[in-house]
């Protein structure tokens, strides 16, 4: 636990100066932890019997996401889509030892890291961005000392034993409250359809942590890595996010 405190203040303060400085840096850090990520679903995948992915396409699908943003075309993204979809399905025709559960376990890694992961670059620079790690980190921290205290009845107990409902409501309760004082400190205006943000983007939040676990579940594997000593690997730490950054940016765009 020591080692898990100690690991994650320094990964939260490596992260909350990131996100002050933004721009540029910000595009590099997720375009980094993109890659670490796909190369750590690639080595999970492995572990299924007789499973694959190309992670070199995922590595430049990843490439191309950061290069849009850097260039401020990111209304050209389906130009990229296109070009990843069909050097998907070259590789499947022209590679005799590539098979459509390969390729499909790729295309899934590409939409599941880097593509939700770029939703983060997309907020690059407003507020609202603060708010994908707010949401999160409210969730999980509650969620953990609210069902260690109180919870009985088990949420998912072939996928995380440890998980309660108890604790999953007092998550989202926790995130609803630290958005509600976030948005009273920088006066944004809105607070109750941010309150509503909240509260749906953190049982999503906690959907993205069973996800992983799933995958986990089903390589046979108890964390994806060990980048981060207590916590395991960037996949570990970032699952949440993973679900809460498309969130944010979309009911930023539609309803705020």
């Amino acid at each position: 636990m020591k080692v898990r405190i100690i690991s994650g203040i320094i990964g939260g303060i490596l992260l909350a100066t990131i996100l002050v400085i933004g721009g540029v840096l910000l595009d590099i850090g997720v375009l980094i932890i993109s890659i670490i990520g796909v190369y750590e679903f690639n080595n999970a995948i492995r572990q299924i019997d007789g499973m694959r992915t190309f992670p070199k396409i995922n590595y430049l699908f990843a490439l191309g996401l950061f290069a849009l943003n850097l260039f401020n075309v990111n209304g050209h993204i389906q130009v990229l889509f296109f070009v990843y979809f069909i050097t998907l399905l070259c590789l499947l025709v022209f590679n005799e030892k590539a098979r459509i559960q390969d390729i499909s376990m790729t295309l899934l890694g590409g939409i599941y890291i880097p593509f939700f992961l770029y939703h983060v670059t997309l907020l690059n620079g407003n507020i609202l961005i603060w708010l994908v790690f707010v949401i999160a980190i409210a969730t999980d921290t509650f969620a953990l000392f609210v069902g260690v205290a109180f919870g009985k009845r088990k949420l998912a107990p072939k996928l995380s034993p440890k998980k309660t409902i108890e604790g999953s409501i007092g998550g989202i309760v926790a995130s609803v409250i630290a958005t509600f004082i976030f948005a009273l400190i920088f006066k944004i205006d809105d607070i109750i359809m941010l309150c509503v943000l909240s509260f749906f983007t953190s049982i999503l939040s906690q959907v993205g942590d069973l996800t992983a676990s799933k995958i986990k579940r089903i390589a046979g594997i108890k964390d994806f890595g060990n980048i981060m000593p207590g916590h395991g690997g960037v996949l570990d730490r970032f699952d949440s996010i993973l679900f809460t950054a498309p969130i944010v940016y979309y009911y930023m765009q539609y309803f705020l």
